[in-house]
């Protein structure tokens, strides 16, 4: 019988027990996901835990006019966006990089080796990471301390404000760029190694093989990935900046996430940092579905197939 001709009842008796299985990942997804997401109707109260959601008053739209009005909230935009822009373009393509080196890694054990090592920083927690940065690159660190044996100046490269931007990278790059190549070695794993070696045998040089056959067959799993990291775009590390936040001050280490924090949590304003959280994830929405037109448009299928 035709797929097309099988009625919905009948697909549900057919995979009946896939749909078991998923029901408690669905349940769980729902539980914790969507169901929170019906607190975001304090972004339009004078929201107070001590009165609740149902007694506190409705306001409307004043949050959201306090949130576009707000200086600081503007500056951790700001800054949110400069930290995105900056890594896009000097983290991004590490992964890629990583992956095209190792994949032309001839040996297993040498291949497999390198790859362990580039993994193991991605399971290191940011405390473990800042840890390990503040004992090489702060002030009694032992970068410091080599430059004091051979009588030259020392810095602290942990505590100054001109050179944050690059210290974060250069955490997010150490920490995450060896996992991040996994997927893109999973791509290159798909390809046919015939087309090497006709390739090699037309008079195509390494790079003209990596040009003309492995950047293509990894494009869709480059633009996938751009597009969901724009979607991410307005998150950029959490809990990296807020443990470095007091080291180089909030004019260059506060973000949407850690002024919604500091504003909702700890100030105490929760319908305030609503109204900012909200802003951000409706933002965030528009940016994967404009990233994934974008694709759509140059014949790619982004995110999901066009219908």
């Amino acid at each position: 019988m035709p797929l097309n001709r099988i009625t919905w009842r009948d697909r549900l008796r057919r995979d009946r027990s896939l749909l078991l299985m998923t029901l408690p990942a669905v349940g769980l997804l729902v539980v914790f996901a969507y169901v929170p997401m019906l607190g975001n109707v304090i972004a339009w109260q004078d929201y107070s835990p001590y009165v609740g959601i149902t007694n506190s008053p409705f306001v409307g739209w004043d949050n959201f006019v306090r949130v576009f009005n707000n200086p600081q909230f503007l500056h951790a935009v700001g800054n949110t966006l400069l930290i995105t822009g900056f890594q896009l373009v000097f983290f991004f393509p590490i992964p890629i990089v990583l992956a095209l080196l190792l994949n032309s890694v001839v040996t297993p054990t040498i291949r497999t080796t390198i790859q362990s090592i580039i993994y193991l920083p991605h399971f290191f927690s940011w405390v473990l990471v800042v840890t390990i940065f503040q004992q090489i690159f702060g002030g009694a660190g032992l970068v410091n301390r080599l430059l004091a044996q051979g009588g030259f100046s020392g810095f602290d490269l942990m505590t100054n404000p001109d050179t944050f931007l690059l210290l974060i990278t250069s955490q997010a790059v150490w920490k995450d760029a060896g996992w991040g190549i996994i997927i893109f070695l999973a791509a290159l794993a798909t390809v046919d190694p015939a087309h090497y070696e006709a390739s090699a045998m037309d008079g195509a040089g390494r790079w003209r093989r990596m040009w003309h056959i492995t950047l293509p067959a990894i494009r869709p799993v480059i633009i996938l990935l751009l597009i969901l990291r724009l979607g991410d775009a307005l998150t950029v590390g959490f809990e990296q900046l807020i443990l470095q936040r007091g080291a180089v001050g909030a004019g260059v280490a506060e973000v949407i996430d850690t002024y919604v924090y500091y504003q909702g949590v700890v100030n105490g304003d929760w319908a305030f940092a609503a109204a900012a959280g909200l802003v951000k994830g409706l933002v965030s929405l528009a940016l994967v579905l404009g990233a994934n037109k974008l694709a759509h448009v140059f014949g790619e299928d982004g995110v999901y197939r066009k219908s």
